[in-house]
């Protein structure tokens, strides 16, 4: 009897929980300003994994970064040769895409990371553009969006860079993620994912913003609340520059 007792209460008695991981993460900045000159930015993203109990030694950790900016709808369009001349024969409208996304990792993104959790979490590029509704004459709407991640790759807008997040003894991270010059103003989500057995184990995130200032700020400000004006400013502005170069050509001619 003694011993089946003992039996009951160890069952009763609830198994150890393996201590969780969780990612605490920061940036080289947490704004940007986009001035006339600006060129781009080098945005230097860093971390740890803090743990109650060592690290699980049956699996390897991973991490992957992302940094994602403003999205918005578009429509994108595809040209066909009629009549000698490129016009516009079909279009699909893509509910978000991000203007810019950048993913980086510890490994290959297929080899870390499950199609369930890229799915669920919208990690990849593809899974982060929303295209639905597609006219039913067009047969290869997916084409449109492969299209679109063509385009903005060669802009760099979008990119992946498999093995370029650096992580030290199981802990520590950072990766550098490069910003182009033609960013859009707005907040930029910044995303720091763990991996296990390619599921996520722990994920967090923060902004970074971005702003026009100065005669930057002066003339968008202008362009949206004041069109007519920021018109007759561009026109005034290429007529003096016209003029400047119709004079010094003539000053170097005579001279």
């Amino acid at each position: 009897m003694r011993v089946a007792a003992l039996l009951l209460a160890l069952l009763a008695v609830p198994a150890p929980v393996a201590a969780g991981e969780e990612v605490v993460a920061g940036l080289s900045r947490s704004a940007i300003s986009i001035t006339a000159n600006f060129d781009g930015s080098d945005l230097i993203v860093y971390g740890a994994v803090k743990r109650d109990a060592p690290a699980p030694s049956d699996s390897r950790l991973e991490v992957i970064v992302t940094v994602e900016g403003p999205s918005t709808p578009i429509t994108v369009r595809r040209k066909s040769r009629a009549f000698g001349i490129w016009v516009n024969t079909a279009s699909v409208e893509v509910d978000r895409a991000p203007s810019f996304y950048a993913v980086a990792t510890t490994g290959p993104l297929d080899q870390i990371l499950s199609q369930t959790e890229d799915l669920r979490r919208k990690i990849s590029v593809p899974q982060m553009i929303r295209s639905v509704g597609a006219p039913q004459d067009i047969a290869d709407s997916p084409a449109f969006t492969e299209a679109l991640i063509r385009v903005r790759e060669a802009n760099g807008l979008y990119s992946l860079h498999e093995g370029t997040v650096n992580l030290a003894e199981d802990t520590l991270f950072r990766t550098d993620v490069d910003l182009p010059a033609n960013l859009v103003e707005g907040d930029y989500r910044t995303r720091f994912i763990l991996l296990r057995d390619r599921h996520v184990v722990a994920m967090t995130e923060t902004a970074i913003y971005v702003r026009k200032v100065g005669l930057e700020r002066w003339l968008y400000d202008l362009a949206q609340r004041q069109p007519a004006a920021y018109g007759v400013l561009a026109l005034a502005i290429a007529a003096l520059a016209g003029w400047a170069a119709s004079t010094a050509f003539r000053l170097l001619r005579n001279g």
